[in-house]
């Protein structure tokens, strides 16, 4: 499964194109899709992206936790699943960002991509400097409270 590292900040054309960091490219190059796939989240103002294997993953995962006719796990593919876009990379590397998932982002001019594992957001380069300060801020207060790597959380 693909791993998003980093954050890159590119330019978003009048089309609605914008390059996709070329570590991002690499990650998903051997997938049996080689392009990205975005989606809404479910309570932030970006878009979020992934390689197929984790959408996948998402799928089986949703079906196995609740089944396949569960009214919860049809709301869940629906809000997430449904509206989500396989993005091949054009011959530069770019893809088109969707005109829903822009407008909903506030996805204009730049677009910062962040790496955060198994997946990655698209912000609004003003939008994510702002997000970023607030993830910060989180992180100082939980960070230590976390158990050590490889302990078994006793302190």
């Amino acid at each position: 499964m693909a791993f998003f590292l980093s954050t890159f900040t590119n330019k978003v054309d009048k089309k609605g194109r914008v390059s996709v960091p070329a570590p991002f490219r690499a990650t998903v190059s051997s997938s049996h899709f080689p392009g990205i796939v975005l989606y809404r989240p479910l309570n932030l103002p970006c878009i979020e992206g992934a390689d197929i294997a984790f959408l996948e993953q998402l799928s089986d995962r949703l079906y196995g936790d609740f089944g396949p006719f569960d009214a919860k796990q049809m709301a869940v593919a629906t809000a997430i699943l449904a509206g989500a876009s396989q993005l091949s990379f054009d011959p530069e590397g770019r893809v088109m960002l969707p005109a829903d998932m822009r407008e909903v982002a506030n996805i204009e001019t730049s677009a910062t991509f962040v790496g955060i594992g198994r997946k990655f957001q698209i912000w609004d380069s003003e939008a994510y400097k702002i997000h970023h300060a607030k993830q910060m801020a989180v992180a100082e207060v939980t960070a230590p409270g976390l158990p050590p790597f490889g302990g078994d959380g006793q302190s």
